[in-house]
């Protein structure tokens, strides 16, 4: 039996969560300090000329404001190997988040989590206010990716190993 609930975010949310999503770090070196946000909103192949990604941002964060003005920002996909890591990288200490992390600064700033299944180089190329976010599309400058390294999803309010299922034939 299916049931429809009133239009209320709590709803939303509910219903949202049913949808599995990759999970990113957007990072840089922002005044000699790393900076990051986690997003579970993020978009690959919005283009292919110019290559372009984008993540949707809450108006409430705090650390966007930091990223925004970094001439570069790296984008780690973030892999099952990288599941503690993520709920360190989301927390809400901001000044301690990248304890204990490996990460990596290209010469534009861009920080990127070591050992990710991908690495992406990136600049703004544009930002879309939408309702209580905002949604960044990055331009890709250099992607590192490593094979058959396994990504985790974010799936009904928690960060999942992503597992193929193998059906016979």
């Amino acid at each position: 039996m299916t049931t429809t609930s009133p239009h209320t975010p709590a709803a939303l949310r509910e219903a949202f969560s049913h949808f599995p999503q990759g999970v990113v770090l957007i990072g840089a070196e922002v005044g000699g300090a790393p900076q990051g946000l986690v997003a579970s909103t993020f978009t690959v192949g919005v283009s292919l000329d110019p290559p372009l990604v984008s993540f949707a941002v809450q108006h409430t964060s705090e650390t966007w404001p930091l990223l925004r003005t970094a001439p570069r920002l790296g984008v780690s996909l973030m892999g099952r190997r990288q599941i503690d890591t993520t709920r360190k990288l989301a927390a809400m200490d901001r000044d301690r988040r990248f304890d204990g992390v490996d990460f990596a600064v290209d010469d534009g700033g861009a920080l990127t989590v070591c050992g990710t299944p991908v690495r992406l180089h990136t600049r703004i190329h544009g930002e879309v206010r939408a309702g209580d976010h905002d949604i960044v599309l990055l331009e890709v400058l250099g992607i590192d990716s490593v094979p058959d390294t396994p990504a985790m999803v974010f799936h009904r309010s928690s960060f999942k190993e992503l597992v193929a299922l193998r059906l016979s034939a």
